[in-house]
């Protein structure tokens, strides 16, 4: 079993992230989600979304939630402030495509952002959408 204290440091990242000033990355968690099927599933994403800071995506690895939320470790200069401590999720970070390329919402093939907008997909998307209250 692998344990946290065997795993090394992530090779160097290339300057991006030197370049980015907003931390992009530590201002959200993206969740990887069950891939959606049925008209239940699709109206649980519409409770998801409908909560502020709440999108969610689709990209080629899936489906995800995506919760805009500031990471409390961040300093004021955009450094982690727990860096030596910091998470194996902060650890295994690779951005080799990341925010800075493109922003989620022009890069997913799928991006709701609000109920409006999923509600909008799951009509085109299911003729009996508007049935399921029945």
């Amino acid at each position: 079993m692998l344990k946290l204290q065997d795993i090394t440091e992530a090779a160097p990242m290339d300057d991006k992230c030197g370049r980015c000033t907003q931390s992009i990355c530590c201002n959200s968690i993206n969740q990887s989600i069950d891939t959606p099927r049925s008209i239940a599933e699709f109206d649980h994403l519409l409770w998801q979304v409908s909560h502020e800071n709440v999108n969610i995506f689709k990209d080629a690895d899936g489906w995800f939630l995506n919760i805009l939320s500031l990471c409390q470790h961040l300093q004021n200069d955009g450094a982690c402030g727990i860096y030596e401590k910091r998470p194996f999720v902060c650890r295994e970070y690779d951005n080799d495509f990341c925010e800075l390329d493109e922003p989620i919402h022009e890069g997913a093939e799928l991006f709701f952002s609000d109920y409006e907008s999923l509600d909008e997909y799951c009509r085109k998307r299911y003729k009996t959408w508007d049935r399921r209250f029945d």
